[in-house]
């Protein structure tokens, strides 16, 4: 069914629309705590010590936790464009760009218009945040499109070298985004839908494995050889830590730098059905409809496998958060394409589809009105552009927010306990303290007399202490 004429293309207007809109986003929202900050943070110092081996989560305090592709990106970003939330989101804003550039083709391969894809994908609530949101997800879901299209188009064509080696090229980058997890989500799917279809002369034939290796490790080795030599210990902390232990152990104790993210068995599923909603349900909806077509259909079955495998992994994990279903977002996008014109009440389902974005503006729009915007956001950058000068010394109760120490440029310093708040009072000197509302309650009241409260947001305030 087309929904409009060929001269008019309303699917790319609305890509357009939607890809302004997020870049808005980008550019007026402040990075959040704690996770967007976080990596912005890192990001930030990066950049300003032009170390680009090792990623640091504070000055000198190297972040194992993940490679440096997303930090490299953003960090670059902000050498070209400054220390602000549009630079440091830039970056995820091109890569799902490219991703919407990469598929389109398969639109066109069904004549359909090339936006089709584009239009499903930034309908997708999970993928339309993640074209802006500071994280390693994006870049990740990046690398396994790229590896999962290559491979399709390798296989299929032996008269275009390109996807060959983009193959390899795609698995070396996911190294550099996220770990050996890039084989985690790609290796079993494509064997699977390999053995099924008997393609092993295929694959064994399409590939120039030597090549193909040998770009890979040049992409993705020097890396890791050089952030072991430069903090020995890393690549334990980094392989059997992060991959391991954490996957099987929500509490993990040995984790540096994240938080509990214990989730009932089985929750992937609920991620993915409420966050890829309305396209996802049919999707489901189709499946079911062609249950005995598939296993005869290459491309859909190997969209399929690509689809399911990501939440069938992570189902028997409790440590996950919703942003690993973004790998799945593209087969969801290219399956809705494959059945397009099949679909009944197109321009329903459409509109429907508009509903999270048109949310999503609304609210942006009702927030820029609110007079307690600066209240409630879950981050400090109005407390500290408000309140700060260089002439005044910053410091944080015990802890510091990521948003604290981005806003300030890494100014920003800890008081861990009462007697380096003693010895600071005791100089005479002017200072602020950021603390949040529960460390405040427990202070003892003797040392908050010095203290005058300045302003506040919803999870802490700022004092002055005036000599």
């Amino acid at each position: 069914m087309t929904l409009f004429s060929k001269k008019i293309s309303p699917f790319a207007l609305l890509v357009i629309a939607l890809l302004l809109f997020r870049a808005v986003l980008n550019y007026s929202i402040p990075l959040m705590d704690k996770t967007e900050a976080r990596y912005a943070e890192i990001s930030r110092i990066m950049a300003e010590t032009n170390d680009f081996v090792t990623p640091q989560i504070d000055y000198n305090v190297p972040f194992w936790a993940k490679p440096p592709l997303s930090t490299w990106l953003s960090a670059i970003s902000i050498k070209a464009f400054g220390e602000n939330e549009f630079a440091v989101r830039f970056p995820y804003l091109i890569l799902n760009i490219l991703v919407l550039l990469l598929i389109g083709r398969y639109a066109k391969e069904k004549k359909l218009n090339f936006f089709i894809p584009a239009f499903v994908l930034l309908t997708i609530p999970e993928f339309l945040i993640h074209t802006g949101v500071v994280s390693t997800d994006t870049a990740l879901a990046f690398c396994v499109t790229l590896v999962m299209i290559s491979f399709w188009e390798a296989v299929k064509t032996t008269n275009n070298q390109l996807w060959k080696y983009l193959f390899f090229i795609g698995l070396g980058l996911g190294m550099l985004a996220k770990g050996p997890i890039i084989f985690i989500l790609t290796a079993p799917p494509i064997f699977v839908w390999m053995v099924f279809f008997k393609e092993y002369k295929a694959v064994w034939k399409n590939f120039n494995w030597f090549l193909g290796i040998l770009l890979f490790a040049i992409i993705a080795v020097p890396w890791y050889y050089l952030a072991e030599l430069k903090t020995p210990g890393f690549i334990d902390y980094f392989i059997v830590g992060e991959h391991f232990k954490r996957f099987f152990d929500s509490s993990w104790q040995g984790d540096k730098y994240g938080f509990p993210k214990s989730q009932p068995m089985g929750m992937i599923w609920l991620f993915l059905i409420a966050f890829a909603i309305p396209w996802i349900l049919l999707v489901i909806q189709k499946v079911w409809q062609k249950k005995l077509a598939i296993l005869k259909d290459k491309w859909v079955l190997f969209l399929l496998l690509w689809l399911l495998w990501t939440p069938g992994f992570f189902t028997v994990s409790k440590s996950l958060i919703h942003p690993y279903i973004m790998p799945v977002m593209v087969p969801i996008a290219l399956l809705i394409t494959y059945w397009w014109e099949e679909f009944k009440h197109v321009k329903q389902i459409v509109y429907i589809s508009l509903i999270f974005p048109g949310l999503a503006l609304i609210l942006f729009i009702g927030i820029q009105f609110n007079p307690k915007l600066e209240y409630y956001i879950n981050s400090d950058k109005y407390l500290i552009s408000n309140n700060t000068t260089k002439e005044i010394p910053l410091y944080c109760w015990k802890i510091k927010s990521y948003s604290s120490q981005f806003y300030s440029k890494g100014a920003v310093k800890v008081i861990k306990n009462e007697q380096e708040l003693i010895n600071h009072l005791n100089k005479g000197n002017s200072f602020l303290l950021l603390i949040s509302h529960k460390r405040f309650k427990k202070m003892d009241p003797v040392y908050l007399k010095s203290l005058q409260e300045i302003d506040k947001n919803n999870k802490n305030g700022m004092y002055l202490f005036e000599k």
